[in-house]
């Protein structure tokens, strides 16, 4: 016999203990990415325009881990707001959600634009046009990834920093860790690729944390003295 609608049993959802796994894939494959179109591009705008064809392998494999990186960082976020709960405030999330969104999505526009020089410098024969679209192509790169990515970083930094703070949902020391972190990202005004690196770092450290927090919640035999998260982590 089919049971009613009524009758049926539901179950609310709840985050795997396992998720914090993302923010370490998101450090690991951003980082990876980052490395490698490091290393294909050089830091000096006006360098010789040979890296093109030299480090297209490099940015290529850069452009294919990216993808898979942002993937890993929306779930990222979806843990943090899961361990906010109902603690999450209105002003401070709206401001930590757009702010994330917008870094993922100046990020891959970075390096789509990566990928746009590789594709244009194939389809021109004059020098001084492919010389002109490259240099215009990197700088518009860095101008988005090291000044406009960055300063939103910093401020989805700051935003979650202070919800831990006001909350203790997490620990002061962290805290004040996210605090320096963003200061440096807001505050730098080097067009580095490598300041970008702070980001991944955090995100790692973060979820480091987090996913040691979950295991130990609910680890047969574990301390009952111990606080368990107040975002009602199960």
């Amino acid at each position: 016999m089919t049971m009613s609608k009524t009758e049926r049993e539901y179950r609310h959802l709840t985050t795997p203990r396992s998720a914090a796994i993302a923010g370490i894939l998101f450090g690991l494959l951003f980082a990876a990415s980052l490395v490698l179109m490091r290393g294909a591009i050089p830091a000096n705008i006006s360098a010789d325009t040979s890296w093109v064809e030299n480090g297209a392998w490099r940015i290529n494999t850069a452009m294919a881990l990216m993808p898979f990186a942002g993937i890993a960082y929306l779930w990222f976020i979806g843990v943090v707001r899961d361990r906010l709960g109902n603690f999450e405030d209105r002003l401070f999330a709206t401001v930590f959600l757009g702010s994330g969104l917008l870094f993922l999505a100046m990020v891959f526009v970075s390096t789509a634009i990566a990928g746009g020089i590789l594709a244009s410098s194939q389809f021109y024969t004059g020098d001084s046009l492919n010389e002109n679209i490259i240099y215009f192509g990197r700088a518009l790169m860095l101008q988005i990834s090291n000044i406009y990515a960055l300063r939103m970083a910093g401020v989805f930094m700051i935003s979650l920093g202070t919800i831990w703070l006001r909350t203790g949902l997490m620990p002061r020391w962290l805290s004040f860790i996210t605090y320096l972190f963003a200061l440096i990202l807001i505050l730098s005004t080097s067009l580095n690729l490598w300041m970008v690196l702070v980001f991944p770092g955090w995100v790692l450290i973060i979820s480091i944390y987090i996913l040691v927090i979950n295991l130990r919640h609910h680890t047969p035999g574990a301390s009952d003295g111990m606080t368990v998260s107040p975002a009602g982590q199960e």
